[in-house]
């Protein structure tokens, strides 16, 4: 599909600067280095991709918590983000397909009775979540008996876990395992509540910009670019979604 370049600059960078919100609270997509400051991973790296194919300048902002970068789009703060495609969401946003899908898990004490992600919906089980992220999301709306309590950032669940001695807390596979290989007394669960989709958003009714995303995102989906840059990051073991045309519905 061609487009003219010029109204996907426009509908996509009103402001002529592409303001784009990422968000550190999921590691695999995003990191940012701690003496430095420099942003990196894959989420940068298909910004700067996609400022670089466009030929416009890029402003980077990094938010804490996919949550708050939801909260931002009310004061219209990013022209595209980098998000969990969720129903609550998709009010609000239009999502490209995913380019990366994640499993959303629990951390568990070691002895725990739990062994699967479906034991933990009971009665008494308590379970910290990173609020308004997208496991925050889906398991308040599928959980029947166990009580959710939400820290303010998903690495702030785990805290809030080990703090308050709760039953789990829900996250992203990759940095739940990587505190369980350097803490004592805890467990990751082999099954996964939940597949996370991250896809690239722009704000609701950005038709052309939405358009002109997921021919993009299809374009480094085929050329390897995502793995690549998932590979550089350190995050190999992230599931590169397909391309759209080849998805099944």
């Amino acid at each position: 599909m061609e487009f003219d370049l010029a109204a996907v600059r426009k509908d996509l960078a009103p402001h002529g600067e592409l303001r784009v919100a990422i968000n550190l609270g999921n590691p695999v997509l995003a990191q940012r280095d701690e003496h430095t400051g420099v942003l990196s991973g894959v989420s940068v790296a298909l910004a700067y991709a996609l400022a670089d194919e466009l030929e416009i300048a890029i402003s980077l902002t990094p938010y804490d918590a996919a949550g708050k970068v939801f909260v931002a789009l009310e004061e219209q703060g990013w022209d595209l983000a980098f998000l969990a495609i969720e129903p609550v969401r998709a009010e609000k946003i239009c999502f490209t397909h995913p380019y990366v899908c994640i499993d959303g898990t629990y951390l568990v004490k070691t002895q725990s009775k739990f062994q699967r992600a479906s034991d933990l919906d009971t009665d008494g089980c308590r379970i910290a979540v990173g609020k308004g992220a997208a496991y925050d999301l889906y398991l308040s709306r599928t959980l029947k008996n166990a009580e959710l309590i939400r820290a303010t950032t998903s690495a702030g669940a785990v805290d809030t876990f080990m703090e308050l001695g709760l039953e789990a807390a829900a996250g992203v596979r990759q940095p739940l395992e990587r505190f369980a290989r350097t803490a004592s007394g805890v467990r990751v669960l082999q099954d996964n509540f939940t597949e996370i989709r991250q896809a690239m958003a722009v704000p609701k009714g950005r038709v052309v910009a939405a358009q002109y995303l997921q021919q993009f995102i299809d374009q480094c989906l085929r050329s390897g670019f995502v793995a690549k840059a998932l590979s550089e990051s350190g995050e190999q073991e992230a599931r590169v979604a397909s391309p759209s045309s080849v998805l099944r519905p």
